[in-house]
């Protein structure tokens, strides 16, 4: 019995998510490598040389985000995932091996690279091959599979941490190791699996985007209705983009339409990290610590804190293109402001280590927890969903390349000045996400209209049409229908026809 058609997009979309899941893995592992007694001992790390190596690893993601967009118009989506996980099983094997601190730094550089072309490239290819229905649960595979890396980071370190001893450098070179594997699984098959219909029509190959689009949507039938109309307007789509729309990264700044598109994904992605996440993922180590919480029992905990979070990842997957985008993105941004409000209370009055109320120590671990649900299930996945969704076929992979490159700027940035701002102003420092996180919700509220379930040929439509403040639109007035105009009249000749026969 053959898959259903939208199962096999998902599935296929799955298989990709293993780029992501490199990422979440690597994110998580690391922190606990350097962390180990054996690392220490062996490299005697100062503290701005153990921060340095997460910095050089999110540096290298930038640029490699940066490569992505240019390698994934010329290349093509596949050929790009298979570039980027080539590079980071270098990067892995460098980390894995490292005998010295360049060695690891040099490691880290690369595997960041690596990353940077996964996580920009991944979430078009999965909304280019998926349909508009569950377009937005296939791209949060994005956050889900970082979430699952995140996961198995966890467990792996600990593992390591108790079954290992302190002289046996296992400690950290196995989790490190662990991460060539998947990294290998993806390169090895992902050219296997279909490329983006509408890369290759794109590119001239309208033949090859209609036998994809049949194995994608019907079995291989290309004389299916839905893909005959899916077909049309995506060849009539990309036909005007080449005469009117943009083509450049320059356009992508002057273009009216494509600019506000840019904006509005640069937007999400800076939001991202002005939530709070990495902030509060620094602190909670700390006060653990600082509760009388053993090292151990530590990795316990964040092992817990990575179990809520792909929780709250499954649940946008299951809800996000019945709940929309833009309310998600609200509603998630007050709660994480609630969740800071309640966290930075917390702190004020009860600091850990300087108050001996253990309830109160506790309850910060529990509203981080919270908070992780929260972000996890809004806000982390969706900036992902909408920046791969919101662009042209022409300027897809250009435009995600510079949101991806704003995430990691803006990563490095928080990464850089959170244990700084800890050690001089304490909890005040929470006021910070507090503010950003009411804000970003009254932002998005006014500029962020609704985009799921409809057709990626149709955004071009909305973004040029809509009001710029968009809670005044009805967004009845900007559906043009098109797609189901199309099929209705695929149907009509499909019917015509066989009636003629």
């Amino acid at each position: 019995m053959a898959i259903p058609p939208k199962w096999y997009q998902f599935l296929v979309a799955l298989f990709a998510s293993l780029g992501s899941a490199l990422f979440g893995y690597d994110l998580g592992v690391i922190a606990e490598a350097v962390a180990s007694e054996n690392f220490i001992n062996k490299f005697n790390p100062t503290t701005s040389q153990t921060g340095a190596v997460v910095s050089v690893f999110t540096g290298g993601a930038f640029v490699g985000a940066g490569l992505a967009g240019p390698a994934g118009d010329w290349l093509g989506r596949k050929k790009t995932i298979l570039l980027g996980a080539l590079i980071f099983i270098l990067g892995g094997g460098l980390q894995t091996g490292a005998q010295n601190l360049s060695y690891l730094y040099a490691g880290r550089l690369i595997a960041g690279l690596g990353v940077g072309f996964l996580v920009m490239i991944i979430p078009p290819y999965q909304a280019e091959l998926c349909h508009p229905d569950i377009r937005g649960r296939v791209t949060a595979l994005q956050q889900f599979m970082l979430g699952v890396g995140a996961l198995i980071a966890a467990w792996v370190s600990y593992g390591c941490y108790i079954g290992f001893p302190a002289n046996d450098s296992k400690q950290w070179r196995l989790s490190l190791g662990i991460q060539i594997i998947p990294a290998a699984i993806l390169a090895a098959l992902i050219l296997l699996f279909p490329e983006s219909p509408r890369w290759l029509i794109d590119h001239g190959r309208a033949q090859d985007g209609l036998r994809t689009l049949a194995k994608l949507h019907a079995h291989g039938d290309e004389n299916d209705p839905w893909v005959r109309a899916e077909f049309e307007q995506i060849q009539d789509t990309i036909t005007f983009e080449h005469e009117h729309e943009a083509k450049s990264y320059t356009e992508l700044f002057t273009n009216k339409s494509s600019f506000r598109r840019l904006f509005l994904a640069c937007s999400i992605q800076a939001s991202i990290q002005m939530t709070g996440v990495s902030a509060i993922q620094y602190f909670s180590p700390t006060i653990f610590g600082q509760i009388g919480i053993p090292k151990d029992k530590t990795f316990q905990y964040q092992g817990i804190s990575s179990i809520i979070a792909l929780i709250g990842q499954f649940c946008c997957i299951l809800f996000i293109d019945w709940t929309g985008r833009r309310w998600a993105m609200i509603g998630g941004n007050l709660t994480n402001c609630l969740c800071f409000i309640i966290a930075t209370i917390l702190l004020a009055q009860f600091p850990p280590g300087a108050s001996s109320n253990q309830s109160a120590s506790w309850g910060f671990i529990v509203i981080t927890w919270l908070y992780n649900f929260s972000f996890s299930s809004t806000n982390g996945p969706l900036s992902w969903i909408v920046p791969a969704e919101i662009f042209d076929t022409r300027t897809r992979s250009k435009g995600v390349s510079i949101a991806t490159m704003v995430s990691f700027a803006f990563n490095t940035l928080i990464g850089q000045v959170t244990p700084i701002a800890i050690d001089n102003i304490g909890w005040k420092y929470y006021f910070v996400f507090v503010v950003c996180n009411f804000t970003n919700a009254l932002f998005f509220w006014a500029i962020q209209p609704e985009t799921a379930k409809r057709p990626l040929e149709e955004m071009n439509y909305l973004f040029t049409n809509a009001p710029l403040f968009v809670p005044s639109m009805n967004r009845k007035d900007f559906e043009t229908r098109d797609l189901e105009n199309r099929v209705a009249e695929a149907e009509r000749k499909a019917s015509v026809s066989s009636h003629v026969e």
